[in-house]
């Protein structure tokens, strides 16, 4: 990992402010529910200069233990030691688009929609009836299953296309929804031989993801997404290391597969490996408390002129933003993506690869927020405006727990690309 530019640069936090979603009445207090916009961002080519798009994620929701400790919601305390369990108090209220734009000092909301299927209902927020992986239980406040539906999403990245559909990636599957500006879903690319668990959705299903991707781990599926310059190549990652072939060679690794798809078909190109960063390395969340291997987590992908990607790479305090070049010199050999093969790019680590002649991608650091402790945290959502300029945005998790969305502008002291 290489250094960037010492050079300072510039921050300032826009004006904005979350729209009300509902205030629900608890044991204690009020539940007050924000519009959460931000959990991947993008901008169009063809758009006007300020104007990007913006994805939600599943809908509002918390911990068990949240619940039970900032609401007094007492039928929840059987769950609170649930893995991945979900508390979602308006389970109807799935995930949404949004339109932006940058006036001044100012992030405005130009539109918003639900997503939707071609019969018109809302996706929901509710996990996949996928049998064969690990599923997050959603619940609802009186502490009872709200069970699975083939239409839940749970979407974190976004990327558009020069014919202004939107690509949008979901953790659930994972899978890749194409997606118009008002909110349509036209297609869903799931891994390859789970169609089935998709019956009675209205929205056209595509096996073209590799099988592989079953193994992300509970609530770490595809995360980020980046389209290249020409439309051809659709950039994923994984938020995660797999549990490939088990959730122990998840917590112990350093690797994330990024995939190179056709952004036709949605079939794999590529593949690549990320390193991730060393749990110390993350300043603000070890002044907190220990920082474990798998607590740290891509959020994500942007891409440059040059080609390059930008990757947001985080615990929950911490940020660091890293540039790397996915070139044919950093193809992974085929054999890395056999799910049958011992050991698994997880099980070797960044180290162990290496040892074995696979390819591991270079990071440069490009920003990192413990040296700006005027960013703040839950950062999710990157853009470039400017070939010198970020937008970074942060995840309110719908105001579940007080926060809100923050939008930081980074001016650098140069392009990007030459940091």
């Amino acid at each position: 990992m290489s250094q960037g530019s010492a050079l300072a640069p510039l921050v300032e936090r826009l004006e904005w402010h979350d729209p009300l979603l509902a205030e629900l009445p608890m044991p204690k207090g009020t539940m007050r529910l924000t519009r959460s916009l931000t959990s991947g961002l993008t901008r169009a080519g063809s758009d006007p200069a300020g104007v990007f798009w913006g994805v939600g994620d599943r809908g509002p929701n918390l911990k068990p233990k949240a619940a039970l400790e900032r609401y007094g919601l007492n039928a929840l305390a059987a769950h609170a030691q649930t893995d991945g369990a979900k508390v979602m108090p308006l389970p109807a209220a799935g995930p949404s688009l949004a339109c932006f734009r940058i006036e001044g000092n100012r992030v405005l909301l130009e539109s918003q929609a639900p997503l939707r299927g071609a019969d018109g209902k809302p996706l929901s927020g509710l996990p996949l009836p996928l049998d064969e992986q690990e599923r997050e239980p959603a619940l609802a406040l009186d502490g009872s299953a709200l069970g699975t539906d083939p239409d839940g999403a749970d979407t974190e990245g976004i990327a558009a296309r020069a014919d202004g559909l939107l690509w949008i990636a979901e953790e659930y599957g994972p899978s890749l929804l194409l997606v118009t500006r008002d909110g349509q879903v036209e297609a869903r690319h799931v891994p390859r031989g789970t169609a089935a668990a998709f019956a009675g959705s209205s929205i056209p299903i595509i096996e073209s993801l590799p099988a592989l991707a079953l193994s992300r781990k509970l609530n770490r599926g595809f995360e980020a997404l980046a389209l290249s310059a020409d439309g051809s190549v659709l950039f994923t990652m994984f938020q995660s290391p797999l549990s490939h072939p088990d959730r122990a060679a998840h917590e112990r690794s350093d690797l994330v597969r990024l995939w190179a798809l056709d952004a036709q078909d949605g079939t794999l190109l590529a593949e690549y490996a990320y390193p991730l960063g060393p749990p110390a390395g993350f300043a603000r969340d070890c002044a907190e408390g220990p920082v474990r291997r798998n607590d740290i987590k891509v959020s994500e992908l942007t891409l440059l002129d040059d080609g390059s990607l930008l990757v947001l790479e985080r615990v929950t305090q911490s940020t660091h933003i890293y540039r790397v070049q996915p070139d044919v010199r950093s193809v992974l050999l085929s054999l890395w993506g056999d799910p049958a093969r011992r050991p698994t790019l997880e099980q070797l680590g960044a180290d162990g690869l290496r040892a074995a002649r696979g390819a591991v991608l270079e990071k440069r650091l490009i920003l990192s927020t413990d040296d700006h402790p005027e960013i703040g945290c839950d950062l999710e959502g990157m853009i470039v405006l400017t070939p010198d300029t970020l937008l970074l945005a942060s995840d309110s998790d719908y105001g579940t727990e007080g926060a809100e969305t923050g939008f930081w502008r980074v001016t650098f002291q140069g392009p990007i690309v030459e940091l």
